[in-house]
């Protein structure tokens, strides 16, 4: 179902692109309707999208719910449904729609948890682009959590200590401001984070003068966890930089086959096939699935199969393996194989010819249809338009 299958197929783009509409036009109207003369003259269309794209949501996540048994295949229906709906996304999902139509429960969910729409497009929006930078992120937070969790504890100490302090010193000049110890936590956390919005601020000497040295200690406080982040991402790009420097580059080329029914590999696993250790299948299709060539996936008849060659360790040079198709106005055509003038680091391994596989041999004419497979430690500029991967 979509939510288990590939980002690039085309109905995954299209349910997607169904959905991100959907949840714009909700959050559209959401942000319309605050206006009085729009609600009052559209409200009846507002509320019509309103309730069709709800239940857009809805049917979203009953079909998530249905297929959550593909997106964990190690537990029962019923237990990966349960851990779906009590996942992040399942209650986001839940909450996006439920309130709607559960008014009773919600009083005050129509406004309450619309929010809950506008995470959706978190998940919506898929973000493998920019994938590799988030995770830089996410190691750099967690590799420095114990001095981030050290400077907000000293923000946090600061923050209590300035609003006692300043308690101490403006309560009598400003008792309906100053009310209490808490009431400073306003005052401290504008000042010490250098917001300083102005609408709490001390008016005694003392105060202005503890107010001072408390917004000079603010500047310090936020440049602390600033300073640890920033070295953390120095660190970390350091770190893959020297594991680029240090890594070998190790070059692979890919070709196609297709297997037929009298191949010794159909009905063989991955482990059976027994390929030298330069060879690999990195991918197996199967009709519309790509599967990844675990040792224990068994080969049928019909499946295509992306062998990759390793660069030879003794000449660290590339056999570029190449399947060439003789198409109608291929040059090749109606052409001996001696007549092609091959270089002499090109070789013809087979040919293929209407599933049946012949050897080279100088005087065989190619003809339509023909799948030629050769490597080359060279590029081949006349075939370079007709061969595939």
């Amino acid at each position: 179902m979509v939510s288990v299958k590939v980002v690039g197929q085309k109905a995954n783009q299209i349910y997607d692109g169904v959905t991100i509409v959907a949840l714009l036009c909700n959050l559209i109207v959401m942000f319309l309707s605050t206006y009085d003369n729009l609600s009052a003259r559209y409200g009846e269309l507002f509320s019509l999208i309103e309730a069709v794209t709800t239940f857009v949501f809805a049917l979203d996540f009953i079909l998530r719910l249905v297929t959550a048994r593909f997106l964990y295949p190690k537990l029962t229906e019923a237990g990966a449904m349960l851990r779906y709906t009590f996942s992040f996304t399942g209650i986001v999902d839940l909450l996006s729609f439920l309130p709607y139509y559960l008014p009773f429960f919600f009083p005050k969910g129509a406004a309450v948890f619309r929010m809950f729409r506008v995470a959706r497009i978190l998940r919506l929006f898929r973000i493998n682009a920019y994938y590799d930078s988030l995770n830089v992120i996410t190691e750099v937070i967690v590799s420095k959590k114990q001095q981030l969790l050290s400077s907000v504890f000293i923000i946090v100490i600061l923050m209590m200590a300035s609003s006692l302090c300043m308690y101490s010193v403006e309560h009598q000049a400003q008792p309906e401001v100053f009310q209490n110890a808490f009431s400073g936590i306003w005052w401290a956390t504008s000042t010490l984070l250098t917001v300083g919005y102005g609408d709490i601020y001390p008016v005694t000497t003392m105060g202005k003068f503890l107010g001072i040295l408390i917004s000079f200690l603010g500047v310090g406080m936020v440049a602390i966890p600033t300073g640890i982040i920033s070295a953390g991402f120095v660190e970390q790009y350091s770190i893959l930089k020297k594991a680029g420097e240090m890594a070998n580059d190790e070059d692979i080329r890919f070709v196609k086959i297709q297997l037929e029914k009298r191949d010794p590999w159909v009905g063989k696993t991955i482990a059976q096939t027994n390929l030298p250790h330069d060879l690999m299948i990195a991918l197996v299709i199967r009709g519309d699935k790509h599967l990844i060539p675990g040792g224990e996936l068994k080969l049928q008849n019909q499946d295509v199969l992306v062998v990759g060659a390793y660069a030879s360790q003794k000449t660290g040079q590339l056999l570029n393996m190449k399947e060439v198709v003789i198409a109608s106005e291929h040059p090749w055509k109606g052409r001996k194989l001696r007549e092609l003038g091959l270089s002499r680091q090109t070789f013809i391994v087979m040919i293929k010819r209407q599933g049946k596989t012949i050897l080279p041999d100088g005087e065989l004419v190619l003809m339509e249809a023909d799948k030629v497979y050769l490597y080359s430690k060279s590029q081949i500029q006349m075939a370079a338009e007709d061969y595939q991967y």
